[in-house]
């Protein structure tokens, strides 16, 4: 036979004999050259059932999502804080006295934050106006009696309307008509609409943020009771409850462990822009600084935010091209040091999870919950990566999710 005669490579010379076999078993000769086929059997049904039944639940997903988003960040969190509360069981503190000591010390360090910064961010809000007035003079005022930007823009899309209006029934003179009265009534912006949209954003945040505090409070309280259903609910085989009891850990161990990490890395953060800004001498430091170390939560489009946003403020400052480029390049290197390498590096230990993945899981949960799918899809991911590793079927996701 020519194919033990040819000098391959150890698994060229596998393959080769593996399709040579595969041949000789249907009856026919391996002939040289010849392509073979992978016989691929696809159900056309399951997969039509399959696919209907993913678009239902994502579209679950994004419909329940102001009651998911809660829930899920108030498991994470409680999941974070549990190793404390068992510290203080450790020390003969009862579960109760110590989830109601834990919990009031995390929400009397935010308010201790918030109110020693509070001059700082009040300071900002009193120069919003300020900021305002010479945003809209940049964009507004003509240079050397040209048309500024938003006056080219609001005479292009005068042009375009007009245009697409001519199109239709009536000629140009009912286009006209129709324009006229817009361009009397005026095009300015509601502010009115945006202070009320903001009241009623507020409003839900601090709704939501108050049933994460209570939901928090009541894991730490229940302790492992649900831990101890789940393994119940399992069955009775000892294989199977073994089984749930290691995904659980494990789920308990990244949690816990993902979440101390963006503790540590945003605290970090907050930290070095702190000192960078106040060196800089960019005006209330410590709030943009609070600002970049809550965006750094967002895997790779927080650190665009903080860039974007302190380049600004720079430029309303100091009106200096190069003081813009000294607080925007500072602002970037520091997110780039603490994001790219320690939270990467402390990611990759913990999750051990496929970059790739991990950047298409953060793009599909922002696009499903925005912000909050940006901080809370590690975790899911991580959630899903954990199971996947132990229960029989889906070693094609967790191969796909790891490294």
């Amino acid at each position: 036979m020519k194919l033990a005669d040819q000098t391959l490579p150890p698994a060229t010379d596998e393959i080769a004999v593996c399709v040579a076999a595969v041949a000789a078993h249907d009856g026919e000769p391996a002939m040289p050259g010849h392509s073979f086929k992978f016989p691929l059997h696809v159900n056309a049904r399951g997969m039509a059932i399959g696919i209907v039944a993913t678009v239902l639940f994502v579209w679950a997903l994004q419909w329940s999502e102001k009651f998911l988003v809660p829930l899920l960040l108030g498991v994470f969190i409680a999941y974070t804080l549990s190793p404390v509360v068992q510290w203080l069981e450790r020390w003969h503190i009862q579960r109760a006295i110590g989830a109601t000591l834990v919990t009031v010390a995390i929400l009397a360090g935010l308010a201790a934050v918030l109110y020693r910064v509070q001059g700082e961010i009040v300071s900002v809000v009193d120069e919003l106006p300020t900021i305002t007035q010479k945003v809209t003079k940049l964009l507004t005022d003509g240079n050397g009696g040209q048309p500024s930007t938003i006056q080219q823009m609001q005479a292009a899309a005068s042009e375009i309307e007009r245009a697409t209006a001519n199109v239709g029934a009536g000629g140009p003179r009912a286009a006209a008509r129709k324009i006229a009265p817009n361009a009397a009534a005026g095009g300015g912006i509601k502010v009115m609409d945006w202070v009320l949209a903001g009241s009623m954003g507020l409003v839900t945040f601090i709704s939501q943020a108050t049933m994460v505090v209570f939901l928090v409070f009541f894991l730490l309280l229940s302790g492992d009771t649900f831990k101890r259903k789940l393994v119940k609910l399992t069955g009775p085989s000892l294989t199977r409850k073994k089984v749930t009891v290691h995904i659980l850990d494990d789920i308990n161990t990244s949690i816990q462990a993902y979440m101390f990490m963006l503790l540590v890395t945003n605290s970090l953060l907050a930290l070095l822009m702190w000192l960078a800004l106040s060196a800089i001498g960019l005006e209330n430091a410590g709030a943009w600084a609070i600002f970049a170390g809550l965006m750094h939560i967002m895997p790779y489009f927080g650190p665009l935010l903080i860039t974007a946003a302190t380049g600004m403020v720079a430029f309303m400052q100091f009106e200096q091209l190069r003081m813009v480029l000294l607080v925007a390049g500072a602002s970037l290197a520091i997110a780039t040091l603490v994001g790219t390498v320690v939270a990467t590096w402390m990611t990759g230990r913990i999750a051990r999870m496929n970059p790739a993945a991990v950047f298409v899981s953060l793009l599909f949960w922002g696009w499903l919950w925005g912000v909050w799918g940006l901080l809370l899809g590690v975790p899911v991911v991580v959630i899903v990566k954990v199971v996947a590793e132990r229960v029989k079927g889906m070693e094609v996701l967790a191969e796909l999710l790891g490294e």
